[in-house]
């Protein structure tokens, strides 16, 4: 799989990622992770946890990836593609307002997008989904009824849903990533969070 340091990448294979990995008990993924300041700044808060961030535009990425942090990675690759080389190890998904390819993959029960969170993960895995309203309003879908049909999408698919929440402009304030924060003074600020954990099977 590629992986990204400022404008620097280079090619890293499943031994080296294990023997990277070794000594972390919580591997965390951040799918469609943008510019990476929610992986880095969860990253600085847990040294316990490993944070892997996976987005498909490089350029996103240059800054945040130069962060010299020895329990952050940053990956390029497609949500519709997900590197063989996690397979099995991630404990913890977020995925923080999906837009484009992502979100239409979870609107549309796209069994790459799927197949690929069911192989990169463990049993008992955990989801975070925060869907805002105008990504899906872009999409087709009022805030309710996409977050229904994604949760209906991510049940159907093994993941059981353990909590819904509605999220404010102030809980909006509190989520590191730099989209949350335009949501949250923006005109249109609402969102809402799936916490979902994967079936043992």
């Amino acid at each position: 799989m590629e992986t990204i340091r400022g404008r620097q990448s280079r090619e890293m294979n499943a031994m080296d990622l294990r023997d990277l990995l070794a000594g972390y008990e919580t591997i965390s993924l951040d799918l469609g992770t943008g510019d990476g300041r929610f992986v880095c700044k969860n990253a600085e808060q847990n040294t316990g946890t490993f944070f892997i961030g996976i987005d498909s535009c490089r350029e996103n990425l240059r800054v945040n990836s130069q962060r010299k942090l020895p329990n952050a990675l940053f990956v390029i690759a497609n949500a519709q593609s997900l590197p063989r080389e996690l397979g099995g190890l991630v404990s913890c998904v977020s995925i923080n307002f999906p837009w484009g390819s992502l979100i239409e993959g979870l609107l549309n029960n796209d069994a790459r997008l799927l197949d690929g969170l069911a192989r990169a993960t463990r049993p008992r895995a955990m989801m975070d989904v925060s869907l805002n309203a105008d990504a899906l309003a872009s999409a087709g879908w009022d805030l309710d009824s996409g977050a229904n049909q994604i949760e209906w999408v991510l049940n159907a698919a093994g993941w059981q849903t353990r909590s819904r929440s509605d999220l404010t402009a102030r809980d909006l304030r509190e989520i590191p990533t730099t989209w949350a924060k335009r949501l949250a003074f923006g005109r249109n600020p609402r969102a809402t969070r799936l916490a979902l954990r994967k079936s043992s099977l």
